[in-house]
Formats: structure tokens, sequence, C-alpha cells
């Protein structure tokens, strides 16, 4: 399956996206991935010694100028799903105490339950 990068969105609709992703992060309906299959967010949550404090921080402080493009989710059975990839920089310190400004990939996935939203970070990372 091709991935398809959706940039032709307007600003509200990326508030309307951007809101939703924080009002789960808020509310705590939301995770990281950490799986065998993202081992690069797990790396990247290492180096930079980010506790769930720090994570969640990063994640609040995104802002619709950092929103790069949508994307089909390419994972078989999931195709139907929208995923949403921002980038961010930060100063971040790795474990050996230097400074760095770092950008940060981030693609989202939200899912709605009867019981209402719920946001799954499948990339954060370098």
């Amino acid at each position: 399956m091709s991935q398809h990068y959706n940039r032709n969105y307007a600003k509200k609709e990326i508030e309307f996206i951007l809101d939703i992703i924080i009002d789960c992060i808020n509310k705590d309906h939301y995770i990281i991935s950490k799986n065998k299959n993202r081992k690069e967010n797990t790396d990247f949550i290492n180096k930079y010694n980010l506790n769930s404090t720090k994570q969640k921080e990063i994640l609040l402080s995104i802002k619709v100028e950092d929103f790069c493009h949508s994307l089909q989710n390419a994972k078989p059975g999931y195709e139907y799903e929208t995923l949403y990839v921002f980038c961010l920089q930060k100063k971040l310190f790795s474990i050996d105490d230097k400074e760095e400004v770092v950008d940060i990939y981030i693609k989202f996935n939200i899912i709605d339950y009867d019981s209402g939203k719920y946001v799954v970070t499948i990339s954060f990372h370098k």
C-alpha cells in the first residue's frame, strides 16, 4: 500500500485534531507505544531520561505549527485509520547530561471507543 501524505488541512482542521489529542492527553486517555516494534521510542525515552511527566509535558507542548501531515495506517486490517504526524523541537538533556536541541517526530492515532476517544502515540522519537 502506498503511503499518501496529506498536507491539505486548513488551520482550523489542525486545531480541531490537536484539541482532541490534547484533551485525551490531559485526561490520561493516551499511551506511548513501547512494544518490541517500537524500540526507537523506548531508546529515545531512555537516552533523554524522559519520565512519564516529561513525556506528557512534551506531548502537551505540541502546537498547530508543528503539524506535518496525515497518512493512512499501512498495517493490514487498520487501513481505515488516519495517523497524524507532528514534529517539534525541544531542548533535552541526554543521560550523559549534554544539552541538545532535538527534533521530535510524533505520530498519533486517534481511536474512537463507545466510552470516548483515546490516543495512541505510535512514534515518539528523534
